[in-house]
């Protein structure tokens, strides 16, 4: 009998361990299609069967998909990148040619341009930032007369926080749109930037699946002007009011743009306003989210995604309600990391879930304003609020690192 096997199209750092994890325990063969496999360390370390191929060209995808499915039971396909977010456009248009179940992919093409995401939650009545369009400078220097600073400036394809910067004055304005214009920035095609509102609040973030809200979480950030996430928990302290409008939210934002199948994450600025939605992702955030879910509310999202992905049924029936937490760990200058200490003496701790480091020592630090300035994160759970945030102080202050500074800074 041919074995069960599941497609991922390319990889991801955090989640893409987990889902070869949860497809083993399923009983499913996993097999990465990939343009270079060997980035993907955790692809050998599982002893996962690699195909390459050019992950771009859609033909060849299409070749090899069916080559594979002369000598396995193709079960399923997804994927996922945290460097390429056409990965899941793809995603989506190679089910729909194999008659797999999948995303639309037409639905996650529109959602990636943050533009034509804007356009549709604006037409579907969704509160969002006022926003404009940019191809150059003068247009942007327009925009800012008209909205007003603070503002956010952003590239309209992108992830990561890559490029999203705060602006408080005229002359931040100048200074990022020049990075962006003229900086190392490969742009597919002719330069779009996003001039937005800075929407001022608390900041939630709803977990979706299959069409329905599976938990909201609230987040902060490090310090400004960048947007690097600093600490996350589930679920957010909401009254009922809040919690119905971030949800009524959440639904109307899937209905608007058409992605009632698999993962999505929203999120919201709790503004004068009320909710306004920053920001639609259609696909399953990576870590710690799936992580903060499961210890929250025993719903492992990574694998009931997988049963869509198989089609089956998905069950998002909470087992538990607890409080979980994660603080990333960032550091606060560039140089040389020379050691790290601490981190089995904090993942020992009762209650503490994970302590994970990103680098290794002599590691050269380059801070550059987004998820890849994070060189750790630590997760904890309990039962109360209050026991979840001692919890995880208590082992966040037992890591240390020591970074040298190079010798022209």
């Amino acid at each position: 009998m041919a074995p069960k096997a599941l497609i991922l199209i390319e990889g991801h750092r955090s989640i893409g361990p987990l889902y070869v994890r949860a497809a083993q325990r399923r009983g499913l063969y996993p097999i990465t299609m990939s343009t270079a496999p060997t980035q993907y360390a955790y692809l050998a370390a599982e002893g996962v069967q690699a195909v390459q191929v050019d992950t771009n060209d859609l033909d060849a995808m299409k070749s090899v998909y069916s080559r594979l499915k002369l000598t396995h039971d193709i079960a399923g396909l997804t994927g996922f990148s945290d460097l390429d977010e056409s990965v899941y456009v793809t995603v989506g248009k190679l089910c729909r040619h194999f008659g797999l179940p999948g995303p639309d992919p037409a639905s996650i093409e529109q959602c990636h341009d943050k533009v034509v995401q804007r356009q549709l939650l604006a037409h579907a009545g969704v509160p969002i930032p006022d926003y404009r369009v940019a191809t150059n400078a003068t247009e942007v220097e327009s925009a800012v007369a008209e909205i007003g600073l603070p503002l956010v400036i952003k590239r309209v394809m992108g992830s990561g926080s890559g490029g999203v910067q705060m602006c408080r004055t005229v002359a931040e304005v100048a200074e990022h749109t020049g990075h962006l214009l003229g900086g190392t920035h490969m742009w597919r095609s002719s330069p779009r930037i996003l001039v937005e509102e800075f929407a001022q609040g608390r900041y939630f973030t709803a977990e979706m699946m299959g069409g329905r809200v599976v938990g909201i979480g609230t987040g902060a950030f490090g310090p400004p002007p960048h947007f690097v996430y600093r600490e996350y928990t589930f679920p957010a302290q909401l009254s009922n009011d809040e919690n119905a409008r971030i949800a009524d939210a959440s639904l109307s934002c899937l209905l608007a743009l058409g992605l009632g199948w698999g993962p999505a994450k929203i999120e919201f600025r709790w503004t004068k306003r009320g909710p306004v939605v920053i920001e639609v992702n259609p696909r399953l955030a990576g870590t710690p989210d799936p992580e903060l879910i499961q210890l929250t509310y025993g719903v492992d999202l990574v694998d009931e995604h997988i049963k869509l992905v198989i089609g089956e049924e998905c069950d998002l029936l909470a087992r538990h309600s607890h409080t979980a937490s994660a603080r990333f760990l960032a550091p606060d200058r560039d140089g040389m990391l020379e050691g790290i200490e601490g981190a089995s003496r904090a993942a020992a701790i009762p209650g503490v879930a994970e302590v994970k480091m990103y680098v290794h020592p002599n590691t050269q630090i380059v801070r550059k304003g987004d998820y890849r300035d994070l060189i750790g994160h630590v997760i904890a759970a309990s039962p109360t609020r209050d026991q979840t945030a001692a919890l995880l102080q208590q082992a966040v202050d037992l890591v240390s690192w020591t970074i040298t500074p190079s010798p022209n800074d």
